[in-house]
């Protein structure tokens, strides 16, 4: 099926919001693909498994090296620009002071915009500062050269990851700054801190889960994945869905989204459709109870209001 055709199909089976409207109006699709860490040509298939299967909104890590396969598979799949949300990286954690992390981001930008080019990419649509330098001065710096990649129009909206609340009003703190508008954070159904969705929505920050799926389990203690396995599955049934759909689903109904890796067409496929099911009061509950991780104050998670 062609890709714009496959599209079509998706929208026309979706009863439900497929996407969120961010905090500076960017329209953002819940569900993304996010390339892991495999080689170009490996990263130009799969993203144009991607688009045939629906998907429209793209996570490229710097951390894969794989951008400019990503790109390639852009320039091929005859999609129009306009129709895609394309999110780059940056990782200047390590920087030891602010000028440091000003000009190891400002480098970071720079690469991504290179790596981009390759499949005529000139703007994107957010990029994202992969971990928070290790003090309050250094996130400074790397903000500061985002803020100058979105005035230069590069990008759109600026994103960060594994951002703690305490991290977030940093580069929250005046009213001039430019404010990040999606925070990335380990999050899924089986082990996440009840309170961060909402901490983060108090600033204006929209929660992307990496690693939705807790690589298979549901949860990130392998001692607990059969009960999640069997609680997602058995509600699933329900619903005519698989068990990791249905926590997919339960992710996007808590106010989340997510960025989530697939190998096959059909993996893709079942990913994005998610939007034509409903899950209970009775079973979002049921799937909160679930959760494994306490709420640690002021932890990548934790609520710290």
């Amino acid at each position: 099926m062609p890709a714009a055709t496959a599209a079509a199909s998706v929208a026309a089976a979706s009863s439900y919001p497929s996407s969120v409207t961010l905090s500076n109006g960017a329209i953002f699709p819940l569900a993304s693909f996010g390339l892991q860490i495999y080689d170009d040509a490996t990263a130009e298939k799969l993203t144009l498994l991607a688009i045939e299967a629906g998907f429209r909104n793209f996570f490229a890590s710097v951390l894969a090296r794989n951008q400019a396969g990503f790109a390639r598979a852009i320039k091929r799949c005859g999609v129009p620009r306009e129709e895609l949300f394309i999110c780059g990286s940056v990782v200047s954690n390590r920087a030891v002071d602010e000028d440091t992390a000003y000009s190891f981001t400002q480098l970071g930008c720079r690469e991504n915009m290179e790596a981009f080019g390759t499949g005529g990419i000139t703007h994107l649509d957010m990029i994202m500062l992969d971990y928070p330098g290790p003090s309050d001065a250094c996130i400074r710096g790397q903000w500061r050269a985002f803020e100058e990649m979105q005035s230069a129009g590069l990008v759109r909206s600026l994103a960060v990851s594994n951002f703690r609340p305490a991290q977030l009003d940093v580069v929250c703190a005046t009213k001039k700054a430019a404010r990040p508008v999606v925070n990335q954070l380990p999050l899924c159904v089986g082990y996440h801190d009840s309170g961060v969705i909402a901490a983060n929505a108090r600033r204006g920050v929209h929660v992307q889960a990496w690693s939705p799926l807790g690589n298979g389990r549901l949860t990130r203690l392998s001692r607990d994945a059969a009960d999640a396995k069997e609680l997602c599955s058995e509600i699933g049934r329900r619903h005519g869905k698989t068990g990791f759909q249905v926590a997919l689903r339960w992710l996007t109904q808590a106010g989340a989204s997510f960025t989530v890796e697939a190998s096959s067409a059909e993996h893709f496929r079942d990913d994005v459709s998610l939007f034509d099911f409903e899950l209970s009061v009775e079973e979002m509950a049921a799937l909160e109870r679930i959760n494994k991780q306490p709420e640690l104050e002021g932890s990548v998670t934790g609520p710290n209001a």
